[in-house]
């Protein structure tokens, strides 16, 4: 792409009805809800099955990974079989700590069912990197507040940011309440929403949305720019259909033009010299 500031094909809400990470479906209520479980279990939603496993906390009582394994393999194996060969399944992971190891012997088990881990929702940064390393899509909360915390209007901090070291492939979703970084390529067919910045330290060629919860200052940046969608707020741009004659790592934030996309160090320019030219 040129070292000067573009403008990419930029559209208002009217193009919201396109932006297929608009239709994200909400958490469950499992998770949005804090549910006081206690055991693991299976619960049909849809054409999906959730995963449900109790949360870690901090009481003494709280099962460890061993009984959580057991009971896993107890429901896999009992007589409760609702469910049809190949359903996708959800793992509620919650608060609980799950490394690449453990989460892989979830899979393995379901797939001895004749079920498919597809999506790892959590509320541990640690398990949402192990679940995008093995190649799930992931969406991360906020842990659930609880009843004696404050629940004024103030503004919600964002969430650490996820580093990420992985080729995002084709059919995985990211979604995280903070920035995300991710070493690698981001493939077509996949989608990256954060509340905070993107940013790719390799080709972004799949959808992007920073400031997913409306803060239209966020960045997205990648080494290379092919995107199939970017979106910044409520601000969506899609890609030039020609391709640029060269690469350059870029910067895409909102002006009052909508959303431009700049040389990385021209942006840097100026940002440390002058406000960008629309803002």
């Amino acid at each position: 792409m040129s070292s000067e500031p573009t403008t990419p094909e930029v559209s208002q809400d009217s193009s919201v009805d396109t932006l297929p990470v608009a239709a994200a479906p909400p958490p469950p209520k499992a998770i949005a809800e804090g549910e006081a479980d206690i055991q693991v279990r299976f619960k049909a939603e849809g054409d999906k099955l959730l995963l449900l496993l109790p949360p870690e906390g901090e009481s003494s009582s709280s099962f460890g990974w061993t009984e959580i394994w057991q009971q896993i393999k107890q429901r896999l194996n009992g007589g409760e079989r609702f469910w049809q060969p190949e359903t996708s399944v959800h793992l509620i992971a919650r608060d609980r700590l799950l490394d690449a190891r453990q989460l892989q012997a979830i899979a393995d088990a379901l797939a001895e069912s004749k079920l498919n881990l597809r999506r790892v929702y959590t509320s541990r940064r640690q398990t949402a990197v192990a679940a995008v390393t093995n190649g799930y899509s992931v969406e991360q909360h906020a842990p659930v507040a609880h009843l004696n915390q404050s629940t004024s209007d103030a503004p919600k901090a964002l969430a650490d940011p996820l580093y990420i070291q992985t080729t995002v492939r084709s059919g995985m979703e990211i979604r995280h309440p903070g920035t995300i970084i991710i070493l690698g390529d981001v493939n077509p067919g996949s989608f990256v929403i954060a509340d905070g910045d993107v940013q790719v330290w390799g080709t972004l060629r799949g959808v992007a949305q920073a400031g997913a919860s409306g803060n239209q200052r966020c960045l997205i940046m990648a080494l290379r720019m092919e995107p199939t969608q970017i979106r910044i707020a409520d601000v969506v741009a899609r890609a030039p259909e020609a391709p640029p004659d060269e690469f350059y790592p870029e910067v895409a934030y909102v002006t009052s033009d909508g959303i431009r996309i700049a040389n990385a160090m021209e942006f840097l320019r100026l940002r440390l010299g002058q406000t960008p030219q629309g803002e």
